[in-house]
């Protein structure tokens, strides 16, 4: 157990400010009362939070799982101080307007503080989805969710939760069954049952605000079919009064928890709505009030569905970061082995981080590490520049940006980061299987992360099906516009940039054609047959643009001063981007050359032939 092997703030520091200018926001009205003070502050306090509250408390939510006893979901007892000391700290609501009880703080500048806190205890993050909770309130709510909820949730005495998927629908929201009646007064009674619901019950938070989708019938008195009928519901577990008091305990049951690999400090919750266990004012059904407008829910929802997968992947990069530092402590300790030159079977072993297959492995990690964590800083500097920014045109160009990186920012570091985590396993050798050390226990919560809040295959078909050919391209162009620009930049500052800008280059312009060729046929099926081996390409080209900004940084800050204390530093982030862009760009190139290929095999298998 060591709190050092979190996160590198120099490392924080140099993407906020050396590389995407974080303190340029200052001069945004938005952010204008804050300074780089301010900034630094709220990071010392995330890291302050991460080391003392929420690291100390890792083992003990991985090793004691939450359990209902048939009324209440029970976790374990250090988890409320901690989750008490983050909430209290502002942190929950840092990057919300100051008149609903936030620090008006960028989103970049959260996102770097959350990442503390998820390296440090991801069980302990049972608030995580409050603020997108509150965030699609303030949006579409009525005025009493957010004049009552919102200001609750913000200030970490409620919890917000998604409810989407059911036991027989899964992921195809179209096949959900919930119901949701209208009544006299203007609320709905809901029935139904809601599966893998995240911090669905717990024992830390005062009431906790369901966001629930379900049917409201139709004229003839049936649900809508499709994605078409579906409505957004808030839905209390405990019944909320105009006034804010607290009412009867809501027509919402536990059927029961999910024991998971990972993750395990988070209640995982099965959901009864309206089975009549509690019953509100004598009637079965639980009680909600519609968000937005009926029929429009699904819309609604993905507002926070797409905080979610940021935070997803942001929280995957900070996992992935963990088990790099990790990794790095272990390989400059252990000592075992000698150099292939050396045949003396006197000579004292080496250290395993001198075997080059050790570097090897401790590259890819810090390539997949650090990338992540930059991609999802560079997206939320996208979502401050949309808040603040000076014209529709800009809004516009920075939405649309947004919209085609968001599949990526939730897959790339789930799946890459998860790959690093792996590799983390095989650096300590026997030792990483065992529960003697961290990475194991790592390796476990990062496997979800490729699964929840939308799998490879769901953001792949958003990607392709979707974000690469709206508005006949528009964020495709968009994003090219951002790489052709850097690709300029890495070329005037000569070798070795140069010639990674000329691959990604390269890369860019074998996506376009590749797109072109998928959709230049009628078969739909076809063309988003392998939608999921796009995804893993076009993430990769946009990893490598990721790593050539960073490099164009680490560069000009050494070509300022070579000699600087801190050159190190910068010459590994080179080393890192010459690594990613030697043996991991260097994949795309075949991969969409058999995506052009217009390959069926998957298509065509034939069940029998397993």
């Amino acid at each position: 157990m060591n709190p050092d092997l979190l996160l590198v703030r120099r490392d924080l520091d140099f993407m906020l400010y050396e590389w995407l200018d974080a303190a340029g926001l200052l001069g945004r009205e938005r952010y204008a009362e804050h300074s780089r003070e301010t900034f630094d502050a709220v990071l010392d306090l995330a890291e302050k939070l991460a080391r003392e509250q929420f690291y100390p408390i890792n083992r003990i939510l991985d090793t004691q799982e939450p359990t209902f006893d048939g009324e209440i979901v029970h976790t374990p007892a250090e988890l409320k101080p901690a989750v008490r000391a983050y909430c209290e700290s502002g942190l929950l609501a840092a990057a919300f307007d100051h008149d609903v009880g936030g620090m008006q703080l960028p989103s970049i500048i959260q996102r770097a503080a959350s990442a503390w806190i998820s390296a440090a205890s991801v069980g302990g993050t049972l608030f995580g989805l409050t603020p997108a909770n509150a965030s699609t309130l303030l949006k579409h709510g009525t005025a009493f969710q957010r004049e009552v909820y919102v200001p609750r949730l913000l200030e970490g005495r409620y919890f917000g939760t998604m409810c989407l998927s059911e036991p027989q629908a899964g992921s195809s929201l179209s096949d959900i069954t919930t119901r949701a009646i209208p009544q006299a007064d203007g609320t709905y009674r809901l029935f139904g049952n809601k599966m893998w619901i995240s911090g669905g019950d717990e024992d830390v938070s005062e009431n906790i605000i369901h966001l629930v989708l379900a049917k409201i019938p139709g004229p003839d008195g049936k649900p809508i079919a499709g994605t078409r009928g579906i409505s957004l519901f808030a839905v209390p577990k405990i019944i909320v009064a105009a006034d804010g008091s607290h009412g009867e305990r809501n027509d919402i049951a536990v059927a029961g928890l999910n024991h998971k690999l990972g993750f395990r400090g988070i209640p995982n919750c099965l959901l009864n709505f309206g089975e009549g266990r509690y019953p509100v004012a004598g009637e079965p059904g639980a009680v909600g009030t519609l968000v937005g407008e009926p029929h429009k829910g699904l819309a609604c929802m993905f507002h926070m569905m797409n905080d979610a997968r940021i935070m997803i992947g942001n929280l995957a990069a900070a996992l992935g970061y963990s088990a790099y530092l990790h990794s790095l402590d272990y390989a400059r300790n252990r000592t075992q082995g000698r150099r292939p030159q050396n045949k003396d079977p006197q000579a004292a072993p080496v250290r395993i981080i001198e075997h080059a297959d050790v570097r090897r492995m401790l590259l890819a990690q810090k390539a997949y590490a650090e990338g992540a964590l930059g991609l999802n800083l560079y997206c939320a500097r996208l979502l401050d520049t949309q808040a603040t920014a000076l014209d529709d045109a800009e809004a516009q160009r920075t939405h649309l940006l947004l919209e085609l990186l968001t599949p990526v920012a939730k897959s790339w570091p789930s799946q890459w980061c998860l790959e690093g985590n792996s590799l983390a396993i095989q650096i300590h050798g026997g030792y990483g299987y065992t529960r003697d050390f961290q990475v194991e226990q790592l390796w476990r919560d990062q496997r979800l992360n490729p699964i929840h809040e939308g799998t490879h295959g769901i953001q792949g078909l958003d990607l392709l099906g979707r974000k690469i050919r709206m508005h006949d391209g528009a964020a495709f162009k968009a994003w090219r516009v951002k790489v052709a620009a850097t690709i300029d930049r890495a070329q005037s500052a000569g070798e070795p940039l140069a010639a990674m800008a000329q691959r990604l280059a390269t890369a860019t312009d074998h996506v376009e054609t590749t797109v072109r060729t998928l959709f230049a046929q009628d078969d739909l099926d076809l063309a988003l047959a392998n939608a999921t081996a796009f995804l893993e390409a076009f993430g990769h080209v946009v990893l490598a643009w990721i790593w050539l900004e960073q490099a164009c940084a680490a560069q000009a800050a050494l070509a300022a001063d070579a000699k600087r204390a801190d050159a190190d530093f910068y010459r590994g982030k080179l080393a890192a981007a010459q690594w990613f862009d030697t043996w991991e760009l260097a994949k795309v190139g075949a991969m969409l050359d058999a995506l052009g290929g217009l390959d069926r095999t998957a298509l065509d298998m034939q069940e029998s032939w397993f």
